[in-house]
């Protein structure tokens, strides 16, 4: 499995990429940097390409509605040209909250819209002449809704690679299937590896099924929480509150995919807490009311011992990038985390 990391986009930027340069001396494989509705992800993957030489790039995520597809293409592209190859294009529909509360774009279609948008990427990235006319994208633009003078372009550039990889983040059973019949990589959120089967495990086989061979075995990216010693299982506590906020607070009753997905781990009591008691602003009690058992399930928290057999659980479901965020305080820490978990791969 390859170690991945992401980078906080709540601040702290310039010592998180100094974080980074030490990580990629100890092994880490890949780096993600989110867009959520902070700053955009894209000078910051370049600063990254910049200060790093071997580590991989991901924006984590784009979300699909912020660029047009052609601007998604050209962007990744020139991701990929100034770090020599080494960028991914993560993307993901995000929620209605953030797309139409704070770009003020209908949240609409994410499932056909994304594959559309993959589509017309693969054109770019090959230089062909983008011509595309699907439901939700026509390129270049009718006549009849335009000045009539559009006309099909290809890339001026000529790309590093002519395909980029691309991973879809996805929770909801048809984006899953999708992600797994047209992406190089899926990334779920809060992978619970004895029960991701159970939650997943048939959408997987229905978009594996459809899957070009030419795509590679699809690569399955889980987000553990790290910490490797005798004495950090209270570090799972500072979790608390990303659930929390997740579970609770990123979208509205009967529209957030992160509750429904505790539901289907089999938390529905908790869930319905935890967003009962966000909503209502109690963000400390919605945090104390996480599972424990939930939190220890998805994270590589514990003794070494422990962890490893963690590992194994991790792989045996499936995943094969651990993207993990390493809780104990400190760079020196944190590369110590991310070296030890290294070793424990073999």
């Amino acid at each position: 499995m390859r170690i991945g990391t992401g980078v906080s986009y709540s601040g702290g930027f310039a010592e998180s990429v100094a974080d980074i340069v030490e990580l990629e001396r100890v092994g880490l494989d890949i780096v993600f940097v989110p867009e959520a509705y902070s700053f955009d992800a894209v000078s910051q993957l370049g600063y990254l390409a910049a200060k790093t030489e071997r580590v991989g790039l991901m924006s984590g995520i784009f979300q699909i509605y912020t660029r047009t597809p052609s601007l998604t293409a050209m962007t990744a592209a020139g991701l990929d040209f100034v770090s020599d190859g080494r960028f991914t294009l993560g993307l993901g529909a995000s929620g209605p909250q953030v797309i139409e509360g704070f770009h003020g774009v209908k949240y609409d279609a994410p499932i056909g819209r994304t594959r559309e948008i993959i589509e017309i990427c693969r054109q770019v990235w090959k230089r062909e002449r983008v011509v595309h006319e699907g439901k939700h994208y026509t390129i270049p633009l009718p006549a009849d809704q335009g000045t009539g003078l559009g006309k099909p372009l290809k890339l001026i550039n000529h790309p590093v690679r002519e395909r980029i990889p691309v991973v879809l983040a996805a929770l909801g059973p048809k984006n899953v299937a999708l992600a797994a019949e047209v992406a190089e990589g899926w990334q779920p959120i809060f992978f619970h590896p004895e029960k991701a089967a159970d939650v997943w495990g048939a959408s997987l086989a229905e978009g594996r099924a459809k899957r070009d061979p030419r795509l590679g075995e699809l690569d399955v990216f889980a987000a553990p929480p790290l910490a490797i010693g005798d004495d950090v299982e209270g570090l799972l506590d500072w979790v608390r509150p990303v659930f929390a906020l997740y579970i609770g607070g990123m979208g509205a009753r009967g529209k957030n995919f992160y509750n429904t997905l505790a539901c289907n781990y089999g938390y529905e009591a908790e869930a319905k807490q935890i967003q009962d008691l966000y909503l209502d602003g109690k963000k400390e009690e919605a945090a104390a009311a996480v599972p424990a058992e939930l939190l220890r399930a998805t994270s590589l928290v514990g003794p070494a011992g422990y962890v490893k057999e963690r590992l194994a659980a991790f792989k045996e479901a499936g995943a094969t990038t651990l993207a993990v965020n390493p809780l104990q305080p400190g760079r020196e820490a944190r590369v110590a985390a991310v070296a030890k978990l290294k070793e424990l791969l073999g």
